[in-house]
C-alpha cells in the first residue's frame, strides 16, 4: 500500500510541475500575441485572420494524431487559447482606417448598443460625439462637420430620428444599427443625398470586441465613399455580410422574430404550467440544460428590445400564423395517433436539411461537451 502511495504522489508531482509548465507557456504565448496586436493596429491588419487559424489547427491535429492524443481535445483547447490571444491583441487601440473621416456623431452612443461602437471609435482615434435625446436644441452644432452619423436609437424610434437629419453635409455617411434594414433604409435615402449605408451588428451590448462578429450590410448609395467603414470594422475583427435590405429582413423573419417569439411562448408555457425548474434542470440531459438557458437568458434581459424585434413589421404575424398552423398540423398528427404521418413529416424536413443535419449534429456534440463540464 505504501509502494502505491508513493508511486500515485510521485506521479501527481509529476502532473503538477507539468501544469505549471503549461501555465508559464501560456502566459509566453499570450505576451506574444500581445506583440502581434500592436504590429497588426499599426498597419491597420485585422485582428482575426481565417486562413491562419485554420491553417494552424490543421497543423496541431496532425502533431495530435501522430503523438497519439485526442484531435477533438487538442482542437478544443487551443480554440480556447486563440480566444485568449484575440482577447490580448483586442485590448489595444486600432489603426484609423480614414484620418480625414471628420466627426462620428453616434446618435444614441449613451445606449447599450451605441455605446460599443462609441468605445470602438475612440479607440481608433476618431472624433467621436454623442447626440441623445436631449441634445437635439443644440444639433445643429453635435453635427456640423459630421463625416459619419450613426443612428442607434430604439426601432420605434429609428425613422422618427433619420426624418431630423435632413440637413447633414453632403458628403457626411447616414448609417443606421436596427435590426430591421428596407424601411430604414428608404427613409435614410429619402432625407439624405450622400452616402447612405443600413447595418445590422448580429451581436449584443455585452461584446467588449468585434473578433468573429458579423455585421449585416445593405448598400444603399455611396458604397465607394463607405468602404472605409466597413474596412474599420474588418481591422475590428468583424465579418462584413452583404445582403439587400429586403433579403435581410426576410431571413431576420426566420432567425430573430419567429425563434424570439417562439422562446417567449415557451418560457410562458412553463410559467403557466408552474412547473419546478430545479427540478426540471436536475432531471435535464445536457442539450435539453442548453435550450432551457437559452430560453431563460431572453428573461434576463430588456424585453422592450424583443417586443421591438416582433412588432417591427406587421407580415411578421402572417409568419408566425403559418408556423402556428404548422405547428397544430403536426399536433393533429400525434392527437390521431398517426405515427406513420409524423414520421413521413419528420423524413421530408430531414431531406430539407440534407448534409447540414450531420453538420449540425456534430458541432451539436462539441456544445453538450462543454456542457457537460462541471460549474
Amino acid at each position: 500500500m505504501k509502494d502505491f502511495e508513493h508511486k500515485l504522489q510521485q506521479c501527481r508531482i509529476e502532473i503538477d510541475e507539468i501544469d505549471q509548465e503549461l501555465v508559464t507557456l501560456l502566459a509566453k504565448r499570450r505576451e506574444v500575441t500581445a506583440r502581434v496586436g500592436d504590429i497588426k493596429s499599426k498597419v491597420g491588419m485585422p485582428i482575426f485572420a481565417p486562413e491562419r487559424e485554420q491553417a494552424l489547427l490543421s497543423k496541431l491535429k496532425k502533431q495530435a494524431m501522430h503523438a497519439n492524443l485526442s484531435t477533438q481535445l487538442v482542437e478544443d483547447l487551443f480554440r480556447r487559447i486563440m480566444r485568449d490571444s484575440y482577447s490580448s491583441q483586442d485590448e489595444k487601440g486600432y489603426q484609423c482606417i480614414n484620418k480625414s473621416a471628420g466627426k462620428v456623431v453616434v446618435i444614441g452612443g449613451k445606449g447599450q448598443l451605441g455605446g460599443v461602437f462609441v468605445d470602438l471609435f475612440h479607440r481608433s482615434n476618431y472624433q467621436v460625439c454623442v447626440l441623445e435625446k436631449d441634445d437635439w436644441a443644440n444639433s445643429d452644432e453635435i453635427l456640423a462637420g459630421a463625416g459619419l452619423v450613426i443612428v442607434a436609437v430604439p426601432i420605434t424610434l429609428t425613422n422618427m430620428t433619420i426624418d431630423k437629419l435632413s440637413s447633414l453635409p453632403e458628403d457626411c455617411i447616414l448609417a443606421d444599427i436596427t435590426s430591421i434594414k428596407d424601411s430604414p433604409l428608404k427613409a435614410m435615402l429619402a432625407v439624405h443625398k450622400g452616402p447612405v449605408v443600413g447595418l445590422h451588428p448580429m451581436f449584443g451590448p455585452d461584446v467588449t470586441g468585434l473578433i468573429k462578429q458579423t455585421i449585416i450590410v445593405c448598400e444603399g448609395r455611396g458604397s465607394e465613399s463607405y468602404q472605409w467603414l466597413l474596412d474599420q470594422f474588418a481591422v475590428w475583427g468583424a465579418n462584413n455580410y452583404q445582403v439587400t435590405a429586403v433579403e435581410h429582413d426576410k431571413a431576420m423573419a426566420m432567425v430573430q422574430v419567429m425563434r424570439h417569439f417562439s422562446t417567449v411562448c415557451y418560457g410562458y408555457h412553463l410559467m403557466q404550467e408552474n412547473v419546478e425548474l430545479e427540478q426540471l434542470l436536475a432531471m435535464s440531459s445536457p442539450i435539453y440544460r442548453l435550450e432551457l438557458a437559452m430560453v431563460g437568458r431572453l428573461f434576463a434581459q430588456d424585453p422592450n428590445l424583443y417586443a421591438d424585434i416582433i412588432y417591427s413589421n406587421p407580415d411578421n404575424v402572417v409568419m408566425m400564423k403559418r408556423f402556428a398552423h404548422r405547428f397544430i398540423e403536426l399536433l393533429e398528427h400525434v392527437e390521431n395517433g398517426s405515427k406513420i404521418d409524423f414520421i413521413a413529416k419528420f423524413n421530408q424536413v430531414a431531406d430539407w436539411f440534407g448534409d447540414d443535419a450531420q453538420s449540425f449534429l456534430q458541432e451539436s456534440k462539441v456544445l453538450l461537451e462543454k456542457a457537460r463540464e462541471p460549474k
